[in-house]
């Protein structure tokens, strides 16, 4: 990583007081591809949440650059023409927001006295942050589905719930599930690698909006 990057990194760090421990891990469950049964059932899930416009969900985030990390609450709400992403430092209290169309506009607020906007959401936390996070692909991992654009090779626990992710160079691990989310289970525990970048979400609370009539394109 470049000293400036670094810099901006432990900047962030800094000005919103978060705690620079990551979240714990659980130990890894066994993972084999999948049965045809089990993949198609995937699938399905697939096409549901593809037809779940509106959701949000809210607890623990752990960012780390290899070097260091930083922990603290957030939210993330998802609507059909964007996001908003809140990250909450836990003693004092200080956020930032990222607020993004995909494709048109994102705004960061809460670092610096302004604003800060661009027109990729992705490219503007790398740029003010120094945070490598794929949001746009981090948006639907979070979710247990694959990203639209590249190829995914998934992996499931003997149990047939989905247990890995990998894709455009990034692997994602599932190791826990919210079962009691409708109209499907939602991932509980989720951290995503590629060295010596990864991202750690602990999600306390899923609210899933109602079910669309039209689909909302999107990888399985």
């Amino acid at each position: 990583m470049g000293t400036d990057r670094q810099m901006r990194y432990s900047h962030a760090l800094l000005l919103l007081g978060l705690v620079v421990i990551g979240l714990s891990a659980c130990a890894p469950l066994p993972v084999r591809p999948g049965t045809a049964l089990q993949r198609a059932a995937q699938a399905h899930r697939a096409q549901v949440l593809d037809r779940i416009q509106s959701w949000s969900l809210s607890g623990r985030i752990g960012v780390s650059n290899g070097h260091q990390g930083g922990s603290g609450g957030f939210t993330w709400t998802n609507h059909p023409g964007g996001f908003r992403f809140v990250m909450r430092a836990p003693i004092t209290g200080r956020s930032f927001s990222l607020d993004a169309v995909p494709g048109q506009m994102a705004c960061l607020a809460g670092l610096h006295p302004q604003p800060v906007c661009g027109p990729d959401a992705e490219a503007l936390l790398n740029d003010t942050l120094g945070w490598r996070i794929p949001i746009a692909e981090l948006r639907v991992w979070v979710m247990g589905l694959v990203a639209v654009g590249s190829p995914a090779k998934l992996g499931f626990t003997p149990n047939g719930r989905l247990a890995s992710l990998h894709q455009d160079g990034w692997q994602v691990g599932y190791s826990d599930w919210d079962t009691n989310t409708q109209p499907v289970s939602m991932p509980r525990r989720i951290i995503a690698r590629k060295p010596p970048f990864s991202v750690r979400l602990y999600v306390e609370q899923w609210h899933l909006g109602r079910v669309a009539h039209s689909s909302v394109k999107s990888g399985g």
